[in-house]
């Protein structure tokens, strides 16, 4: 099953679980067994353990859904704290090097708004807010264009040539004339 953008159930397949729960706790109270209900109502018995544990504990409203359940938020404003998080750089949130990654900005999520998302949560939520990926504005001070332009003349041409000389060809052990 596909889930619809941003994780989780469609609310009709969540009110239906949700009604399926509720059939479970009538049966609760009636006193029938874990095994039989999980039979009928054609669930796993661990499910229905873990609704009877939820009912017993918080009657039949802890068996009503709460929504869904895998869908972290970030608000406005802790996006616009994020932004601000950002602009300070990586090197201000510990890491080595100025580049940021997808991993090192759910690190920051985690650690300032103190938000679990997954690293393509993070990248959906980025381009959402109109950020996208970029390549460094400048070049690497350690850089040797000299090294460079003798590679690109000297070895890119090697490298790039083929390895087999173009022509027709065969390696049939049948074809006139091969050994």
């Amino acid at each position: 099953m596909r889930y619809p953008e941003g994780g989780g159930l469609t609310p009709e397949r969540r009110a239906f679980r949700e009604k399926i729960r509720l059939q479970a706790g009538e049966r609760f109270a009636a006193g029938e067994k874990t095994a039989v209900i999980a039979k009928d109502l054609r669930v796993s018995v661990r499910s229905v353990e873990r609704w009877r544990r939820a009912w017993r504990e918080g009657g039949t409203e802890a068996l009503r859904s709460t929504g869904p359940a895998n869908v972290p938020t970030v608000t406005d404003g802790q996006f616009a704290v994020l932004e601000e998080e950002l602009a300070k750089g990586p090197a201000a949130h510990g890491f080595e090097d100025e580049r940021w990654t997808l991993a090192r900005v759910q690190t920051v999520i985690r650690r300032r708004l103190r938000v679990s998302l997954s690293v393509a949560t993070v990248w959906r939520m980025l381009k959402r807010h109109g950020w996208s990926w970029q390549a460094p504005a400048r070049r690497a001070l350690e850089r040797d264009e000299h090294a460079v332009e003798l590679w690109k003349k000297e070895v890119w041409p090697r490298v790039k040539a083929s390895r087999r000389p173009m022509g027709p060809g065969s390696s049939s052990r049948t074809r006139p004339g091969s050994p």
